[in-house]
């Protein structure tokens, strides 16, 4: 910009003569207004340290803006900066108190960290004003799904889009409860526009369009149980990685009455099959498809396709989804199975007699008994038929917590339809709650004398992981040379933790070995912070019981007297 400056000088006869010159200065600052504009739009077209700028240059010109703190500790959390976003949250509340946006901004930081009670505490604030937050309900409704309250969530989640619909992050979940043509329709949108989503959300968000239009052109019904057997029992075989040296516990599994044996792991999701098993049992591609897990290799290619017939013990399902891996094997297996498709049973894995066993759910009270399917299909593909989850129960805004009010909540009015809220059956009092984020199970554990940590229960992984950051908590880490492999690959920098104490459920185990790597893909993939891995190792000694519906597990020991 030009400023005009003013030389004063003598003419002829005397007199003063004004002569104005011109010079270069720095801009004026931009208005608030503009500012926020141009760090909201960064933000949502992913342009992020852009938006930093932005929202960083407006907070210097006025720091009380409820709106710049929420959005540059919104920004820090989609640059995986937790600990900025954690500190321009907290400020933002410290100089704004009665905010909603801060508070809440503040909640989706502590859900990031773990920290739910804390997470559930901010988001009630904006949810129990008489002019509620939408992302408030938003945050409040994804803290319900991991308590297995699913009926107050999908509550929260309609609130939260009836609030502003156009929030991309309401709509990206909203539209998971629609029918299928109304998915389509709707992702078909959300894709086509500019977004902030990371390149695996948008290629998953992709491959979850493709999968959905070739299901509406399918005559197939969704996955089923065909058998009259509600329940079943069959053997666990053992998966060995040298002759001398066991690394888990499989199925036999017939796919297509080809015969396989697949790893039983709580810490993966549907059933994952190498090509060659899929070319026996005839699974022809129905989209192509990349997954991924522990590992620095990045994401296998395969693709998804239907097996007509599922047979698990005395268990028959049919028109079922598959995972194929284009890979000739899955970590030195024909596959894996995850123990989550077994979701609509009661799921025991004994290791001491090893042995599956498959029983049906407790019924709620009120409730008919549901039909069992395998959960193979993608999340938000199962309920079609049924529609949008008619009759929620209706979300209590009280500021209490969420688990002292629904341990055994009553059944919703018409239950059975929609989802549902956890139920604890008398028989399951003694189980631990454990938070579910997707197919991932995780359990609050404490490692010495630190705080709770979530740990991931994972019977895929030979041996208990720590994240190096929870480590030097509690213990000392060294450099090592072992060998970690996931799906993804080998993982670099492989350290071990000096021996510490595990404590989980009703267990304390004393002077437990573990590596020590980087777990920050795998918490940012969950969207909350994963500290360890409780592997085949530790789990072997138990029996495990687990209710996916309700969010519970129970640990039997199986070994010595502690």
């Amino acid at each position: 910009m030009l400023k005009a400056m003013v030389v004063v000088a003598v003419g002829w006869i005397g007199a003063p003569i004004l002569i104005s010159q011109t010079t270069a200065l720095p801009a004026a600052p931009a208005p608030i207004p503009d500012l926020l504009q141009e760090a909201s739009e960064a933000y949502w077209s992913g342009k992020f340290d852009t938006a930093v700028e932005k929202y960083q240059a407006a907070l210097r010109q006025n720091a009380n803006s409820a709106e710049v703190y929420a959005g540059l500790a919104r920004t820090y959390l989609k640059q995986e900066k937790v600990d900025a976003a954690f500190a321009t949250a907290k400020q933002g509340v410290a100089e704004l108190p009665a905010s909603l946006a801060v508070h809440t901004a503040l909640g989706e930081v502590y859900f990031r960290q773990a920290k739910m009670v804390e997470a559930e505490k901010e988001f009630l604030v904006g949810v129990n004003d008489p002019h509620p937050d939408a992302r408030a309900c938003l945050g409040l409704s994804r803290l319900y799904d991991v308590y297995s309250l699913h009926a107050r969530a999908r509550t929260m989640l309609n609130r939260a889009h009836e609030l502003d619909p156009r929030d991309r992050d309401i709509q990206r979940r909203w539209m998971r409860t629609l029918r299928r043509q109304e998915q389509i329709e709707l992702l078909e949108k959300y894709l086509a526009a500019p977004s902030n989503d990371n390149e695996d959300l948008t290629r998953s968000l992709h491959t979850y369009l493709e999968l959905l239009r070739e299901r509406a052109k399918q005559t197939r019904t969704n996955c089923q149980l065909v058998s009259k057997v509600r329940s079943t029992e069959t053997a666990l075989t053992p998966m060995l990685y040298d002759p001398k040296h066991l690394h888990g516990f499989g199925l036999v599994v017939k796919v297509n009455n080809q015969s396989s044996r697949l790893l039983l792991d709580t810490g993966a999701s549907g059933l994952l099959i190498n090509k060659k098993l899929a070319k026996k049992a005839g699974i022809e591609p129905l989209v192509t498809n990349q997954f991924g897990g522990i590992g620095d290799k990045g994401d296998a290619s395969g693709f998804i396709g239907y097996a007509d017939s599922i047979k698990i013990g005395e268990l028959e399902f049919q028109h079922c989804l598959v995972e194929v891996s284009d890979k000739r094997s899955v970590l030195d297996d024909d596959g894996l199975i995850g123990a989550d498709v077994f979701d609509h049973y009661l799921v025991t894995i004994d290791f001491l007699w090893q042995k599956l066993k498959l029983e049906e759910l407790p019924q709620r009270p009120g409730e008919k008994a549901a039909t069992a399917t395998l959960a193979s299909q993608e999340p938000g593909e199962a309920d079609d038929e049924a529609g949008p989850g008619e009759a929620p129960q209706k979300a209590s805004t009280e500021n209490q917590s969420a688990e002292a009010k629904t341990a055994n909540a009553k059944p919703a009015e018409g239950a059975g339809i929609g989802p549902q809220d956890r139920y604890v059956a008398p028989e399951m009092l003694s189980y631990t709650k454990i938070f579910r984020f997707g197919h991932d199970l995780l359990i609050p554990t404490r490692v010495g004398t630190a705080p709770p940590k979530l740990f991931l229960i994972d019977t895929g992984a030979m041996m208990n992981s720590i994240s190096p950051e929870a480590a030097r908590e509690v213990t000392k880490v060294h450099g090592d040379d072992m060998r970690v492999r996931g799906l993804s690959g080998s993982v670099k920098n492989v350290f071990s933790a000096d021996k510490a104490m595990l404590e989980f459920s009703h267990f304390r185990q004393e002077n437990q070995d573990m590596t020590a790597f980087d777990l920050s893909n795998v918490s940012r993939n969950a969207g909350t912070e994963i500290s360890g891995i409780l592997g085949f190792t530790t789990l072997r000694m138990f029996t495990l019981k687990i209710d996916y519906r309700d969010g519970l597990v129970d640990f039997i020991y199986n070994g010595p007297k502690q």
